[in-house]
């Protein structure tokens, strides 16, 4: 196998790795590459500035990091690695400083040792990079007791020392942006992604509640039932579903099933109206809750006859469709996979209307047809056997009245 940047890279890893413990070991190990080619590069400068001791500490530097990488690539030892190149962060800027005199004379040059406790907050976390933070304000405070009984004993020039200040400083300062960019990135792409999976986490919740539930839920954590004074409920039932079922296969009747009820949630949104669940074959709605509306009938029964239109359109497929008006209770139930429903008398007699219906008609309570009005035809069908209520007198939903439109 050729040799390659990326397989040099490399060196340290292993096949267990983590996509994340892998990007830090290359990262170490172009960390400690460039320390030996800038320390043998720095060391060379201060050679040939006469400066032999200074030359000879970055130099030594550069042979021990390429040191620690040849061990790195033998061993696989990455915190031994991660120790090395960090002591030797910490310690080189100090005792080239020594060297050269103290602050003044070596440019500051301790500035660098900041490098060490910067590269223990990317490689080893907050905890970690404290204690060498530590540590480097102690090589700090060493070097100014140390200050008055050094001089400026060496051999650069004023401007060497300007270009070393310079350098230093625009070393260390871009490479402390380096590093808040690079954890100012990553804040922002994890703030994203957070932001991304919130919008998703909502728009799926409010596929399961009403939006006001769902936000009573979001900011309080919980949600109370109401009664609600009127309102009024829908139930479509498709006819002969057993029959249906049983001279198609399941892929076809789920796919049929998708078709109708999405057409029929596209109805029920397009109205106002709630849905609030789909059993089998089966499907409810309501209007007036959770929001209250004086028009809950009016608006239930233009869904309805919407509904009816599709189905009548649609090929095989029947429909019998029941709506009762009053009040009843609304809320959410259970603390797993939360529902909103309704609960009350005028649930049950909705129920009742679609399954003593016929096939392809909409079948209404008494109460639903008062609260219509003249604002749509309805034919009198008269009493009607009603489980759990006896004879009742009931109407079939015909259409809007066109003298009202």
């Amino acid at each position: 196998m050729g040799w390659s940047l990326s397989s040099y890279l490399d060196i340290g890893a292993k096949s267990e790795d983590s996509e994340e413990l892998r990007l830090r070991k290359r990262m170490l190990v172009t960390v400690a590459s460039l320390g030996v080619v800038i320390g043998v590069s720095w060391g060379l400068a201060y050679y040939l500035l006469d400066e032999a001791l200074a030359g000879l500490i970055p130099g030594t530097y550069g042979v021990l990091s390429a040191l620690s990488i040849w061990e790195f690539a033998r061993t696989k030892r990455y915190r031994l690695l991660q120790r090395t190149q960090l002591a030797l962060l910490l310690l080189l800027p100090f005792f080239l400083q020594l060297a050269l005199g103290g602050f003044v004379g070596a440019s500051a040059v301790i500035v660098f040792a900041l490098f060490a406790p910067l590269g223990a907050l990317v490689l080893q976390g907050r905890r970690a990079a404290t204690r060498w933070m530590i540590a480097y304000g102690v090589l700090l405070v060493v070097s100014l007791i140390l200050e008055p009984s050094m001089t400026i004993d060496n051999s650069l020039s004023h401007t060497a020392v300007g270009l070393f200040f310079l350098f230093n400083i625009l070393g260390i300062t871009t490479f402390t942006y380096i590093v808040l960019n690079y954890f100012v990135g990553q804040r922002d792409r994890i703030q994203g992604e957070l932001e991304h999976e919130q919008e998703k986490s909502e728009a799926l919740l409010l596929n399961i509640l009403p939006e006001e539930v769902a936000s009573d839920l979001k900011e309080d954590g919980k949600t109370e039932a109401r009664y609600f004074d009127g309102a009024s409920v829908l139930f479509a039932d498709m006819v002969g579903f057993t029959r249906v079922a049983e001279n198609t296969t399941p892929d076809e009747l789920v796919a049929m099933l998708n078709e109708v009820f999405s057409e029929f949630d596209s109805i029920v949104a397009r109205h106002g109206v709630e849905k609030i669940r789909t059993i089998g074959d089966a499907y409810m709605a309501a209007t007036g809750v959770p929001v209250e509306r004086p028009d809950h009938a009016d608006v239930i029964a233009r869904a309805a006859l919407d509904m009816k239109g599709f189905v009548d359109r649609y090929d095989g497929v029947d429909f019998r469709i029941g709506i009762s008006s009053g009040p009843l209770v609304a809320g959410v139930v259970g603390t797993s996979k939360f529902q909103f429903d309704i609960w009350g008398d005028t649930v049950n007699m909705a129920s009742r209307m679609e399954s003593s219906s016929e096939p392809g008609r909409i079948q209404i309570s008494g109460t639903t047809h008062q609260l219509l009005g003249e604002g749509f035809e309805c034919q009198a069908r008269g009493m009607v056997e009603v489980k759990g209520k006896g004879p009742t007198n009931t109407w079939y939903l015909i259409g809007e009245n066109p003298a009202n439109k």
